[in-house]
């Protein structure tokens, strides 16, 4: 191939491709003339680099079927900015909107824990068929506490948090059928009920919320939003409302896949704070302190940010254009 004879051929296309890329503003003509002036110039690049390649030629041809190639497709927007803005955006809003659902699983589970511990704590008999006199003195004085430093606290870290991120994922991956997620806050509830009220019954309620607090404010608010999250998909399956059915489990789903990014976030801080902060030497005061002051965090950042996002139209799912579109339906 006559390189100079071939870019002379075509050099008036690829001049007008410049002058359309100049343009902020383009007719619906120029749109089209613009999309067939960059599949014809990609072609003259592809046949340039494979037959006698003008490295000058090839860097400027590159460049402008880039720069084109941008203008018909988009720019995406960078994947730090899709992430800062599901953090202050999208993350937010799906909790504020959600807020009565995991609102309402926390209500009840920490009602019937509350039943259960008052209960135990209130009968040697249920205790004793828990376990054995000598097993239940050895929880309170000595396993309960050491629990949290049975392990390096790094190493403590990692294991809680992918314990309770596994709990969460159950949570939001299975809620569609809704009873796994009642038979998880069940066991986690039991547990703690009977824990609290072996506790009680031995007067070491301090301890036991000397230890629980700090961490489980806001490991027990990541379990209660995945739940809740949960539970709104199946429910979007149960009654979809004004939507199709299709469409309200496809939005309810996709912002509860979103939402699990988040909780696994806030499961990482709890199992941070229960791993350096529960176990340490600081006064009972100063733990309790630093996991109500991370609680508080969550709940501003939920009801200002949550709830400015909601306002201004953001439900925690994915743009409209990767949505996809939908089939009309009768009104």
């Amino acid at each position: 191939m006559d390189v100079d004879a071939y870019a002379a051929a075509h050099r008036a296309e690829w001049q007008r491709l410049e002058a359309l890329l100049r343009k902020k503003v383009r007719s619906g003509q120029e749109a089209d003339e613009l999309v067939t002036l960059y599949q014809r110039t990609a072609t003259h690049l592809s046949a340039i680099r494979s037959s006698s390649p003008d490295p000058a030629l090839v860097a400027r041809l590159s460049t402008l079927v880039a720069r084109a190639r941008a203008a018909v497709t988009g720019s995406h927007t960078p994947a730090w900015r899709d992430a800062a803005r599901f953090f202050v955006v999208g993350f937010p809003a799906a909790l504020y909107l959600s807020r009565r659902w995991w609102g309402t699983v926390a209500v009840v589970f920490l009602g019937l824990a509350w039943v259960i511990g008052a209960w135990v704590a209130a009968n040697p008999d249920v205790q004793a068929s828990i376990a054995t006199p000598e097993e239940i003195r050895r929880l309170v004085d000595v396993e309960f506490a050491e629990y949290y430093t049975s392990a390096p606290a790094g190493s403590f870290a990692a294991q809680v948090w992918t314990n309770n991120a596994l709990i969460a994922a159950m949570c939001l991956v299975s809620g569609i059928v809704i009873v796994p997620v009642i038979w998880v806050l069940w066991s986690n509830l039991l547990n703690l009920g009977v824990t609290a009220g072996i506790m009680a019954s031995a007067d070491r309620l301090d301890l036991f919320f000397g230890l629980i607090t700090p961490h489980g404010l806001p490991e027990l608010t990541a379990v209660f939003i995945a739940a809740g999250a949960g539970l709104r998909l199946g429910w979007a399956l149960v009654d979809p409302g004004p939507l199709p059915r299709s469409r309200a489990v496809a939005e309810a789903g996709r912002a509860t896949v979103g939402m699990a990014l988040g909780v696994a976030v806030l499961l990482l801080i709890s199992g941070i704070v229960e791993a350096f902060v529960t176990p340490s030497s600081l006064p009972t005061w100063a733990r309790i302190g630093i996991g109500v002051l991370v609680e508080a965090a969550l709940f501003v950042y939920v009801f200002t940010l949550g709830r400015r996002a909601a306002r201004a139209g953001e439900s925690g799912d994915v743009s409209a254009a990767e949505a996809g579109d939908h089939l009309p339906t009768a009104g």
